[in-house]
């Protein structure tokens, strides 16, 4: 498993808009493109932007699909079973983007424990 500095957010904040910057590499765009359409779907949905329900129904209008993770599986060990492809892992408070193995996030959250996953096929 492989862990890469990511922070996309112009200001280089890093609390707080998680699912913005996993959303953001996940589908390859800009920070403030994945906010404005996170604030849209919240907007549609009467709902904050990093709302599961928000940000989950605008990814799977994008053709993604929720399952659960692994019991007792870490971020790490899920990286190590999903070398390929594009993932975002829902952690207890915090969101992380993982393509082909390579965990981006802007800390190490290798370590945590994913509670469920989007992966589009």
């Amino acid at each position: 498993m492989k862990y890469v500095t990511y922070n996309p957010n112009p200001a280089k904040k890093n609390v707080g808009d998680c699912t913005v910057r996993a959303i953001s590499k996940a589908l390859n765009m800009e920070w403030e493109e994945a906010y404005t359409a996170l604030c849209l779907e919240g907007y549609i949905r009467y709902d904050m932007p990093a709302s599961n329900s928000v940000w989950g129904a605008y990814l799977h209008r994008r053709g993604f699909s929720r399952y659960l993770a692994p019991e007792d599986c870490t971020v790490a060990q899920f990286a190590k079973g999903h070398p390929r492809g594009t993932y975002i892992l829902a952690l207890s408070g915090h969101v992380v983007c993982l393509q082909n193995g390579i965990v981006y996030d802007s800390w190490d959250s290798s370590g945590e424990v994913p509670l469920y996953f989007w992966y589009k096929e």
